[in-house]
């Protein structure tokens, strides 16, 4: 036996992840230093492996995360380097940064002050980077007050700020507006830490730039270049090529519990949604949406089993699905069934799944449930 169940699960391909690092680091500047953006589980791919691998293999330096507790698990899991928090954590976990020897995004004047204020009796400085909202309107300074407030923040005692950074919006789009939308982002970035430099501050690192951004708007003037889902092997924008061809890391595999041959005329699954137009050869897959497998696929997508297409009929349930395997030949109980990911010389990509129900593969990828275990590729 396995020492997984081999009911659902998630392969993940190491050596793919590797060659994305390489295909990403070749579209950088030399100014650009890399920072692998690790946050949500490694986009669902499982921290277990994805990070050691990183650290060992791929000699990163930098990582990003969503939260102080992903942060904290990247220091149990054995990283030592720079780890910078994107998200908001609440000033009475000031010690916990400090303890961990974290990096903490600072969103605005007051939320600096209260983490100067928590800091009053510690002897060490809190690391931070201050957010600028430059067009996400999400987090971050804005508005004329910005340069203003941006200094006060720089000389808040307790406080160690080594750089500012913002988040580009629409880096991944073609339309000529948000290419201007987004180098107007960049440029206003670029010249608050020029007009600060000015103003004697210490600004330390600046960055802007993510996947799309690094595709799309390369620039020398950020320090660090933020990759997410192109480390993954997926697109900023299902609809762009890229310049280099990526390989998804990870594949998403369940198994036959059973097959019947059905007549005309049979409903299939909840709902009476479907109804068999002719003799079907219906295999029951072991996995549903419970497992992260949306059920708005339910009559849209298609799976792979012995290399051949076979569609998804009725609704997905929560722990299993249907599929009419009438077109495929020999199939048994126990086979594989590919959800997304590549069998033969066929390829169904998490991208492909978002486009067919509105989302992008991100979703996809960050949605795969707990319960399916990541399992290293052999």
């Amino acid at each position: 036996m396995q020492n997984y169940l081999r009911r659902a699960w998630a392969e993940i391909h190491l050596d793919r992840l590797g060659r994305n690092v390489e295909k990403c680091r070749s579209l950088l500047s030399p100014e650009n230093e890399l920072m692998c953006v690790v946050k949500a589980n490694c986009y669902g791919h499982g921290v277990e492996h994805i990070l050691p691998y990183l650290r060992d293999c791929c000699g990163v330096k930098h990582y990003a995360v969503s939260n102080i507790v992903e942060a904290v698990d990247l220091r149990k899991s054995g990283i030592r380097d720079d780890i910078l928090i994107l998200g908001y954590t609440p000033a009475e976990n000031a010690p916990a940064i400090i303890a961990h020897d974290l990096i903490q995004t600072v969103t605005d004047l007051e939320y600096a002050k209260k983490l100067s204020k928590a800091m009053e009796k510690d002897p060490v400085k809190l690391r931070a980077h201050i957010a600028v909202d430059t067009g996400m309107t999400r987090i971050g300074l804005r508005g004329e007050t910005c340069e203003e407030e941006a200094e006060t923040i720089y000389g808040l005692p307790g406080l160690s700020v080594e750089g500012i950074f913002t988040h580009l919006a629409c880096a991944d789009s073609e339309e000529d507006d948000d290419k201007k939308y987004t180098n107007n982002q960049i440029e206003e970035i670029c010249g608050l830490a020029a007009r600060l430099k000015k103003r004697g501050l210490n600004v330390g690192a600046v960055h802007f730039l993510n996947s799309a951004g690094c595709v799309y708007h390369k620039d020398a003037r950020s320090d660090f270049a933020r990759f997410g889902i192109m480390l993954y092997g997926l697109k900023p924008n299902y609809s762009l090529a890229l310049p280099v061809d990526l390989e998804p890391v990870m594949e998403l595999k369940a198994c036959i519990a059973q097959v019947k041959t059905v007549e005309p005329g049979v409903y299939v699954s909840y709902g009476r949604t479907y109804k068999t137009e002719r003799e079907t050869k219906i295999a029951t897959v072991t996995i549903g949406y419970a497992d992260g497998y949306p059920r708005l696929l339910s009559g849209k997508s298609e799976v792979l089993v012995r290399g051949m297409r076979a569609p998804v009929i009725g609704r997905i349930c929560m722990d299993q699905m249907m599929i009419d395997v009438s077109g495929v030949p020999d199939v048994c109980e126990g086979d594989t069934v590919t959800l997304f990911g590549r069998d033969g010389n066929d390829e169904i990509t998490a991208d492909d799944l978002a486009d067919l129900i509105g989302t992008i593969g991100y979703e996809i990828v960050c949605g795969i449930s707990p319960r399916v275990p990541r399992v290293e590729a052999g």
